[in-house]
């Protein structure tokens, strides 16, 4: 169990997958999202992102790999993200508000493809998926609140807009990789 809650922390914060694999940046860029909408797209994110990483390594150690069909992994991967996505949207849909598809689909697809290998066993998948989601929800949150700050500071105008957001998930980046110490 304390190693299920390590994978899950590691994910949220060390190997966050916005800040250390860049992937569903658009929702932290994007200057039309507010706190208002985040809880909603927090829990439907996570939720989906764990879903879809425990059914991909399902389908990788009880399909693929037995019948030594690692190379369908991306299709197969794909398929179950393009299940899991809508579902959640059609869900979502009935209470009035709505997952943004390119960027979940990236971060779904890009865990689910960069832990095939890597984790060991359904729980510890599962684990990795709902700390990845969280992390990508915790950095959401961050930047979200950070926004409205780095609007009313006194920004050079080389570096307003897009550019200081970057530079803005560069910090973060590193200041989420000062955790990388504390289990040692």
């Amino acid at each position: 169990m304390t190693d299920l809650l390590l994978i899950a922390v590691a994910a949220a914060t060390v190997n966050n997958f916005v800040l250390v694999r860049l992937l569903g940046l658009s929702p932290v860029l994007d200057p039309d999202s507010s706190l208002e909408e985040f809880p909603t797209m927090a829990v439907a994110t996570t939720g989906v992102v764990a879903v879809t990483t425990g059914l991909c390594h399902a389908l990788d150690r009880w399909a693929l790999v037995p019948y030594d069909l690692p190379y369908l992994r991306i299709l197969g991967f794909l398929g179950i993200a393009l299940l899991t996505i809508p579902a959640a949207n059609l869900i979502l849909r009935r209470r009035g508000h709505r997952l943004p598809l390119v960027t979940t689909g990236s971060v779904v697809l890009g865990v689910a493809l960069l832990t095939a290998g890597t984790v060991n066993g359904l729980a510890a998948a599962l684990a990795l998926g709902f700390g990845a989601g969280a992390g990508f929800s915790l950095v959401v949150l961050l930047f979200t609140g950070l926004r409205h700050r780095l609007e009313q500071a006194p920004v050079p105008a080389a570096l307003r807009g897009p550019a200081i957001a970057l530079v803005t998930v560069g910090m973060l980046s590193l200041a989420f990789l000062g955790f990388s110490g504390l289990g040692s």
